[in-house]
């Protein structure tokens, strides 16, 4: 401000800059303060499961569960698959959800710093100039100088305005850690669905071999008159019934490696995923699981309800602060010419609501309505979650059962092939049960890679249920980019 020749300029200037600290300490902040809900104070999802999976189980089979431990930061390695690793870091670093996802992030982070500039002096520079005709002629008028003025935030409106605007930012924080969790889930489903359906075909590509050969050995049968056309039209039926089985899988197949290119950001034309086989994946035998409490404090569509619930309790006080005065101080510098030298000026506007047929306490109303909503949305989120993990811990459980009862079959049918076989090569029975035998085998052991198939998808459900570590997962996502 010096360059327009007035020190008294400055000086006014100095005054309106730095005696407003100590007036802005004297105001106060109305509407609530913000405090995090309560924890669940439950100690168990589902008593009746938790039981069966801390009880000794069948070995090699049965998973338990790790009371109080918390996923790792990546929890897919729990399924110890070096070749899912790799497909994974490409999933993060190339998705695009989590790309408008850390975008957002950036956006909200700029809100909050425009929101926080409200606290600090607004300099301007105003200029402005004309021709005037006056008695002794026509002159030229002209100002130009800056401008300065203050809010005094004297009940915390800007201040309330700030902290909504941060937890919105942290809010979308907890919105890209969900998408994170959610992209790292399906890329993993994805995965073992793959290696799933190609499993499944291997054993069906058998069973619909030994049908075409129990067919064949029905129509010879039939030509020597030892089978008659019943028999023939019911091997035809089994193969066409076994045949249909196969489509199906191809679909899964095939959805499930397009679905992982799009996971990884790519076109299904453009890039294939790696062929994945049940075999690529160790099933853990511990599983962890938090305390209620602990969940409610990672998982990140709980977190973000909390910062929507905190968002709308700043708006509170926002809307409170409307109901109170505001004062204003401004103060202005200008050169102006031609002739008329340094002008200053220095003001000070208190304004406060008198009349505005209700509709700052309305806003006020609808502000503290929206917080009830939030409220029952929070609590919502997180009995929806203590019921997912409920039904993950039901649903391993029965996975074990499952998965027993299928090794028993195909322990069963293998014995039965075994003996068909011994019996075939001393004479004691055909060719015929021989096949029978092997289709058995081969439909138990479809059974069986099912079962498997259901213990992996809902381990893995269960770490993301769990909340996943996917605190800091943006952070984490960056340190991959930079590998």
């Amino acid at each position: 401000m010096k360059p327009f020749g007035s020190s008294l300029s400055w000086r006014v200037a100095q005054a309106a800059l730095f005696a407003t600290p100590a007036l802005l300490l004297s105001a106060c902040m109305v509407g609530p303060d913000f405090s995090r809900p309560a924890a669940p104070a439950s100690r168990h999802y589902d008593l009746q499961a938790e039981r069966a999976l801390t009880a000794p189980g069948v070995p090699g089979s049965a998973q338990r569960i790790d009371a109080d431990r918390a996923p790792t930061d990546d929890w897919w390695t729990v399924l110890g698959s070096p070749k899912l690793d790799q497909l994974m870091r490409q999933a993060v670093a190339g998705n695009l959800d989590l790309d408008a996802a850390d975008a957002t992030i950036a956006q909200a982070n700029e809100a909050v710093a425009a929101a926080g500039g409200a606290l600090l002096p607004q300099l301007d520079i105003a200029a402005q100039g004309g021709r005037q005709r006056t008695g002794h002629g026509t002159t030229t008028q002209y100002a130009v100088g800056p401008q300065v003025s203050f809010d005094f935030d004297l009940f915390g409106d800007n201040r309330r305005r700030i902290e909504e605007q941060t937890a919105l930012a942290e809010l979308q924080r907890h919105r890209f850690d969900a998408a994170y969790l959610t992209v790292t889930g399906d890329v993993a489903r994805q995965a073992i669905l793959l290696a799933s359906a190609r499993a499944q075909m291997g054993a069906l590509d058998e069973l619909l071999a030994d049908d075409r050969r129990n067919l064949e050995l029905v129509r010879s049968a039939e030509r020597y008159g030892s089978a008659t056309q019943v028999d023939v039209a019911l091997a035809l039926n089994q193969l066409a019934q076994d045949q249909t089985l196969l489509p199906p899988l191809a679909q899964q197949r095939d959805t499930a490696r397009h679905a992982l290119s799009v996971l990884a950001g790519k076109g299904p034309a453009d890039w294939m995923p790696p062929d994945f086989a049940l075999s690529d994946f160790a099933l853990p035998a511990e599983l962890p699981l938090t305390l209620p409490s602990e969940l409610a404090r990672r998982r990140p569509d709980i977190l973000e309800a909390e910062a929507e619930l905190h968002a709308t309790s700043a708006a509170i006080g926002v809307a409170t602060a409307d109901l109170y005065p505001h004062l204003q101080l401004s103060a202005s510098v200008s050169r102006a010419g031609p002739g008329a030298g340094t002008l200053w000026g220095v003001a000070g506007a208190l304004t406060a609501p008198l009349f505005h047929g209700g509709t700052l306490k309305a806003n006020r109303r609808g502000a503290v309505d929206a917080y009830q909503a939030s409220f029952a949305v929070y609590r919502q989120t997180v009995i929806r979650s203590l019921g997912q993990v409920a039904d993950l811990l039901q649903a391993i459980n029965h996975d074990n059962e499952e998965y027993a009862a299928q090794q028993r079959a195909l322990n069963a049918a293998e014995t039965g092939l075994r003996i068909s076989q011994a019996g075939f090569q001393a004479g004691e029975t055909g060719l015929l049960q021989v096949l029978d035998a092997q289709r058995a085998y081969q439909r138990a052991l479809i059974g069986q890679l099912r079962a498997k198939t259901a213990q992996y998808l809902d381990t893995a459900q269960l770490s993301v249920a769990l909340g996943g570590h996917s605190d800091g997962a943006l952070a984490r996502r960056m340190a991959h980019d930079n590998e």
